[in-house]
């Protein structure tokens, strides 16, 4: 269990933080924009569920808390069990992969397909799990780059990779189950 009892330490003073395991990083190292980003994104999801009730409400609270597993998986650069933790380092699994895509068929079975693509936008709610959906492609983004010289859990990967589809469909079911989608107009203002 986490126990704060001190917010600030001073520790980051001098533009380095520590990682999961103890090592100091420079605050803009690739792991820590990675970890970052999944932390901004879920505060995106808190302002979204300022807006949603019911299963929505109840599906976005899962995936903060997600999220914090993703931040806790991501600030722990050894992929390896260390002998001398305290705890074993909390990795994204695909159980949580899978429930995602459960959730993405079980919503997108209301939708008509789409004929074109959708500007964000449309009730506040949809308008949020826009940006929820385009932050959580930039943390994937960051996320693809940080494996490329370190190794990170690909999990952590898919899950980002399929969560920014379940916003988009999300956003979708809260526009009226895509009746009130903002379509895009090819060349409409030339």
């Amino acid at each position: 269990m986490v126990v704060l009892n001190k917010i600030y330490t001073r520790t980051g003073d001098a533009g380095e933080t520590a990682l999961g395991n103890g090592a100091r990083v420079a605050k803009h190292d690739a792991r820590v924009n990675a970890y970052g980003t999944s932390d901004e994104l879920n505060c995106f999801v808190g302002v979204a569920r300022l807006h949603a009730q019911g299963d929505m409400d109840a599906a976005l609270s899962r995936i903060q808390n997600d999220l914090f597993d993703l931040g806790a998986d991501l600030c722990r650069p050894d992929m390896q069990q260390d002998a001398t933790a305290d705890y074993p380092p909390l990795r994204v699994i695909a159980a949580q992969v899978d429930r995602l895509e459960g959730e993405i068929d079980a919503m997108n079975k209301n939708l008509e397909a789409l004929r074109s693509f959708i500007l964000p936008g449309g009730s506040p709610l949809a308008a949020h799990l826009h940006v929820c959906r385009t932050v959580a492609r930039r943390a994937e983004r960051l996320c693809v780059e940080l494996a490329q010289s370190e190794p990170i859990n690909p999990v952590a990967v898919k899950y980002l990779n399929r969560l920014s589809d379940w916003f988009f469909v999300a956003a979708r079911m809260a526009n009226d189950g895509g009746k009130d989608d903002v379509l895009w107009v090819p060349g409409a203002n030339r």
